[in-house]
C-alpha cells in the first residue's frame, strides 16, 4: 500500500516547460520549412487527384 502512495505522489513527469520548448521547437521547424512542406503537400495532393481519376 505504500508502494501505491508513493507512485500517486510522484512528480517525476513531463512538465509545462518541457512541453512549451517542444511546441516552440516544432512550430519554429515548421516556419523555417514552410515552403518545403507545401510543395511537398502539393505534389501528394495532385498525385492523388490524378491517380484517382484512373480507378
Amino acid at each position: 500500500m505504500d508502494h501505491i502512495n508513493t507512485f500517486l505522489h510522484e512528480e517525476d513527469g513531463i512538465g509545462v516547460v518541457e512541453i512549451i520548448l517542444i511546441l516552440v521547437v516544432l512550430i519554429s521547424l515548421v516556419l523555417i520549412f514552410k515552403e518545403q512542406l507545401t510543395s511537398i503537400v502539393n505534389t501528394i495532393f495532385s498525385k492523388i487527384t490524378s491517380q484517382s481519376n484512373s480507378v
